[in-house]
């Protein structure tokens, strides 16, 4: 039975995350109906290369799944985008080996987080990035990304909500900001991630660029692994998982 790899691209505004919840619409539920559909009531299952949460988006996401139609590789992607909602597309389909796994064969991702750094609004940006209303220290800012670059224990920017019972160490390989104007991109990429590390990532790093933390404190606060010694979390809407790396 052949297996499929797709990209998948998504708006997660009206969705309580990607994994199916037992109150809430989500993103593998609306993948779930649209392979039941093709395949004439028959559930598929789908494996992700990880959950995202309320509100939060994806351009690059991505599944597997075994399936018997016979349809060629190069038309799946119109196919199974023609089923789905407008907010989540498919971006790519393609056949992959027997044994690949989009979870546990990821060597690494790429999260980005939007900041609208201006006194006024963007409106129609409201739901893809967080609004800052104060100017913003930039190369502070990158300083503190600079300290995070590396392999730590993440215990501090970690969620107590955790299901992770082992080493919370991960490696950054790369933490930068752009800037566009009054958009900031916070950039990320690395051998994993916990969970709602990036957000506390961010929601520190703003803390910095407000002036209300120094760069070097999060020196201490990797130190610390207490999630009490780090700033707030950024909301949700900002953040995309932009790539994952096989």
């Amino acid at each position: 039975m052949p297996r499929l790899k797709c990209i998948v691209a998504y708006d997660g505004t009206r969705y309580a995350g990607y994994q199916v919840q037992p109150n809430g619409n989500t993103v593998q539920e609306e993948l779930e109906k649209a392979l039941a559909k093709m395949h004439k009531g028959e559930k598929v299952k789908i494996t992700a290369s990880g959950r995202t949460d309320s509100g939060v988006h994806a351009k690059g996401q991505v599944i597997h799944f075994d399936t018997n139609l016979t349809i060629p590789p190069s038309n799946w992607k119109r196919a199974l985008d023609s089923m789905l909602p407008p907010d989540i597309h498919i971006a790519d389909a393609e056949e992959a080996a027997d044994d690949f796994h989009a979870r546990y064969d990821a060597t690494g991702k790429e999260y980005r987080y939007f900041v609208w750094n201006s006194r006024e609004p963007d409106i129609f940006r409201r739901h893809f990035s967080c609004h800052v209303k104060i100017p913003l220290n930039l190369e502070a800012m990158k300083k503190a990304c600079r300290i995070i670059e590396g392999e730590h224990d993440f215990t501090s920017f970690c969620s107590s909500r955790t299901d992770v019972k082992g080493s919370k160490v991960r490696t950054i390989h790369q933490a930068f900001i752009e800037k566009d104007g009054a958009e900031l991109t916070f950039i990320f990429k690395g051998s994993g991630f916990l969970y709602n590390m990036v957000r506390i990532l961010v929601g520190t790093i703003l803390e910095v660029g407000r002036g209300e933390r120094e760069p070097e404190d999060l020196k201490a606060m990797i130190e610390a692994l207490d999630r009490e010694a780090a700033g707030k979390t950024a909301p949700p809407h900002g953040l995309f998982l932009w790539k994952v790396d096989y």
